[in-house]
């Protein structure tokens, strides 16, 4: 069943976000380094160089790993370090096919708590405990995965009607307000941040 997202802020990569539960994993793990609505159009991007409108975690496992780095080199590149998330991407894509046989709804279907599902996230190569918690709320406020505690679990990013990360994000006016939380916790540590002291 397809959910309607707004992430990549392109219908076509939105769209696949909403059906497919690995471009929506892959999405995430893009999302570093570079402006969100890139990282999510990431999977649609690779979906149409490798022929196809879907992500298949088998497929990408087995691809040749020199051919899968320019794939996503090839312009405009999938991501701002192209090499590096290429290598990312096989190793998250052959983790789910030797945990989950290659579903990746495998990771979230059938938790029992919140707390099992950041663990199983945690274990994902390329996913920290902030990524990890921010897709876990992702899931729990926009893709219906809401095991019990899983707010808790998502720490603030669970909040509700807060403006933190991609999880709260459902068209242009909510991701400006995410970009302005973003840009004052960067001024607020930037201030907090003792001053470095002369020579």
């Amino acid at each position: 069943m397809s959910t309607v997202i707004r992430l990549a802020q392109q219908p076509d990569a939105d769209e696949l976000l909403g059906r497919s539960p690995l471009a929506a994993l892959v999405g995430m793990l893009l999302d570093q380094q570079v402006p969100m609505e890139w990282a999510f159009t990431g999977p649609y991007t690779i979906a149409q160089r490798m022929g196809g409108d879907d992500l298949d975690a088998h497929e990408i496992a087995a691809y040749d790993p020199e051919a899968f780095v320019d794939l996503l080199s090839a312009k405009p590149a999938v991501h701002r370090y192209p090499g590096s998330m290429a290598k990312r991407v096989q190793q998250l894509c052959q983790y789910l096919v030797e945990h989950y046989d290659g579903d990746a709804a495998g990771v979230w279907r059938d938790v029992a708590t919140g707390k099992e599902l950041l663990a199983r996230l945690n274990d994902l190569p390329g996913f920290g405990k902030q990524k990890s918690q921010i897709f876990l709320a992702l899931l729990g406020k926009q893709l219906g995965a809401r095991p019990e505690g899983w707010r808790e679990a998502a720490g603030a990013y669970g909040d509700e009607g807060s403006y933190r990360s991609a999880a709260d994000i459902t068209g242009p006016e909510s991701l400006a307000k995410v970009r302005a939380f973003k840009q004052e916790a960067k001024r607020a540590a930037k201030a907090a941040a003792p001053a470095k002291k002369k020579a």
